[in-house]
């Protein structure tokens, strides 16, 4: 299975957010073992390094992209993503340029937290503990 991650669903995991962390770990942990492909979009990286940065430091922040970058593949960011992103369908820009970004990189899925953000999605979107239980139903 082939899945973008949101943003949100990394930063639950690299800030040790409580309530989240379990379930973006448990995800992280099967793209880093081949079970899933993992995506993320450029933009994440980006925006990840800016956070990162903020609430620890560089080094750290440069250390945690670096891990990103060995486990993840990247769904870049064309102009003609950023074109077609300005999708009325879409709220938010951000999440409409990810959108963009995954059906460019022919993902199955996306996972976040943000589920409205993704509610016009041609892509299936699901929360971290949703995908984790279709992963258990395709295994059995």
């Amino acid at each position: 299975m082939r899945v973008l991650f949101d943003t949100n669903v990394i930063l639950d995991l690299l800030l040790d957010r409580s309530e989240f962390v379990d379930d973006a770990s448990v995800l992280i942990s099967k793209v880093d073992t081949n079970e899933i492909d993992g995506f993320l979009c450029a933009t994440t990286i980006t925006t990840i390094h800016y956070l990162l940065e903020k609430s620890l430091n560089t080094t750290q922040a440069a250390k945690h992209i670096k891990t990103l970058l060995n486990i993840f593949d990247i769904a870049p960011v064309s102009s003609e993503t950023l074109e077609k992103a300005l999708n009325p369908k879409f709220v938010d820009y951000e999440d409409s340029v990810l959108h963009e970004a995954a059906l460019a990189v022919d993902v199955d899925s996306i996972v976040t937290r943000d589920y409205s953000g993704f509610k016009n999605s041609k892509i299936p979107a699901y929360t971290p503990k949703e995908l984790i239980a279709i992963l258990a139903l395709n295994n059995k």
